[in-house]
């Protein structure tokens, strides 16, 4: 059985699930957005406000964070085992790939810290 050091025990079948729920949250979310903003042709910074103001737009808000924040992960490191390990072989490519990686985890928490900050305004 071949294993690999960063998947950390998932299955490619955990990775398909995750980008699929997660694509179906943020189609959600932006489909909804997008209605919203087509309901309302004359939107002012006031009603903008009011709209993420609500706990429930909050939620879904923080949803859709949390969800791109998944999809991106498991598209990053696909990206990073299957395309950075095939063109590099040996030590380098697995220094590379754990840099890569280690990039990726760190832009996407400081993004999340930031998008709660925005979304619930500590």
């Amino acid at each position: 059985m071949v294993t690999n050091v960063t998947s950390f025990g998932r299955s490619g079948l955990y990775d398909w699930v995750v980008q699929r729920l997660t694509a179906v949250i943020l189609g959600v979310y932006f489909v909804g957005l997008f209605g919203y903003l087509i309901m309302n042709p004359d939107l002012n910074f006031q009603q903008w406000q009011a709209l993420f103001s609500t706990t429930w737009m909050r939620i879904a808000s923080l949803m859709a964070l949390l969800s791109l924040c998944a999809h991106a992960w498991v598209g990053l490191w696909t990206v990073s085992t299957d395309y950075l390990t095939t063109y590099l072989i040996g030590s380098k490519a697995t220094v590379l790939r754990l840099l890569w990686q280690v990039g990726s985890v760190v832009l996407m928490f400081i993004y999340l810290v930031w998008g709660i900050q925005i979304l619930w305004g500590m």
